[in-house]
């Protein structure tokens, strides 16, 4: 890709980028010289001319993804070292080459030095998914790249952008295979198996960041009776399955959602008889439900993707919760999450507080519980914690 265009940050505005956080906002700018556009790598330079970094620019808030702080070539080279810097990473957990495992996330944007980047791997596909222009218009040498550090373990790359990049944009992008087919849509996580519907479902199909806190389900589920709200594809739900729950109701707004949730219960355990699913609304179920749960999941979709819902997002997780503290018999266990980047931890475990306060429930905290491994948060860039989540015991 072209490097012709330059941008001149105004003085004093080069402090963040000597930090190394990964954006330059568009307040930052002073000017640019030479020819652009959009998605195009573009050197970023202090007031006096000094070299400061390389990256794709686009015309928003964020102006510049930070591709590297050093004078080095963004080409075929660049995205081969930086994929199998990746992929080393998840060999060092053990996150590939695992027969009991063949899920995990190989590319998280900044956490991985590839801002606007996540690659999910599912087995021997893997699926794209650009989040800012520059990596849509290097999505084809990206492709090549991943080809050349996966090797014959990879038999697929299927891109899903359509509902991820910029609308402002214009590029119409269309979702597909890149390289190969697939006509397998089962993976495999911590030795159950999945069926992941990369074509329509959300993100990339699976809800790969919540691997280590299903785990952790399974063992909280022993001879209780677990509901599972907002369960898309029934993660938590097959775990509570394995984990000896006397019963598992799994609850999602979307039909074709819960017909998934009962596919990958089946997948796992036949004619299982201790599930059952409901397409209903979360907080219209929870008024009226009569089954008295003692183990509650709570993983809504993000209800804050900006600072200006930020307040309404608090009131939500405060009803939400609220609401669970309310039902959950006594001596009870609840998981609860916000995916919301907006929201920090304090913010998340205040309005968790808060609604502990309303029902006036005695309340402990068990577990504190984030992201796993393959999602890095990169130390320069905190914003990357997006993932809040705890463990409840409620008396």
């Amino acid at each position: 890709m072209k490097e012709t265009a330059t941008i001149f940050l105004r003085r004093g505005k080069e402090e963040s980028l000597e930090r190394f956080h990964p954006w330059v906002f568009s307040g930052a700018v002073h000017h640019m010289e030479g020819e652009h556009s959009e998605g195009d790598v573009v050197r970023v330079v202090d007031s006096h001319g000094n070299f400061l970094a390389k990256g794709h620019w686009q015309i928003g808030s964020i102006a510049v993804r930070i591709l590297s702080f050093e004078d080095i070539p963004i080409d075929e080279t660049f995205w081969q070292q930086r994929l199998a810097r990746s992929l080393e990473l998840r060999r060092n957990l053990q996150l590939v080459d695992n027969s009991r495992n063949n899920i995990c996330r190989l590319v998280h944007g900044e956490g991985d030095g590839l801002p606007g980047l996540v690659i999910d791997l599912y087995g021997d596909v893997a699926v794209m998914q650009a989040h800012s222009v520059g990596m849509h218009r290097n999505r084809m040498q990206i492709a090549e790249a991943l080809r050349e550090t996966m090797g014959s373990a990879l038999k697929a790359i299927y891109y899903k952008s359509e509902g991820t990049l910029p609308f402002k944009a214009a590029l119409e992008p269309e979702n597909g295979f890149l390289y190969g087919q697939s006509e397998s849509d089962v993976a495999c996580e911590n030795g159950l198996l999945f069926h992941i519907d990369w074509l329509k479902g959300q993100k990339t199909g699976f809800f790969v960041d919540q691997r280590d806190n299903r785990a952790l389900l399974e063992k909280y589920s022993n001879h209780r009776r677990v509901l599972n709200m907002f369960c898309y594809t029934g993660g938590f739900s097959v775990y509570a399955l394995r984990g000896g729950a006397q019963i598992v109701d799994s609850v999602d707004s979307s039909a074709k959602a819960i017909e998934l949730v009962e596919k990958n219960v089946q997948l796992n355990f036949p004619d299982e008889t201790r599930h059952r699913g409901y397409a209903e609304d979360a907080f219209r179920y929870l008024d009226q439900m009569e089954q008295v749960y003692d183990l509650i999941i709570l993983d809504p979709p993000a209800f804050a993707k900006h600072k200006d819902s930020l307040k309404n997002a608090l009131r939500g997780y405060t009803k939400l919760n609220a609401k669970a503290f309310e039902k959950i018999q006594p001596g009870g266990i609840l998981f609860t999450f916000s995916c919301s980047q907006a929201v920090s931890k304090e913010q998340f475990r205040l309005a968790v507080f808060t609604a502990a306060a309303i029902s006036q429930r005695r309340v402990s905290i068990l577990h504190q519980l984030h992201q796993p491994a393959d999602h890095p948060v990169n130390i320069y860039h905190p914003e990357g914690e997006y993932l809040k989540g705890l463990v409840l015991y409620v008396e």
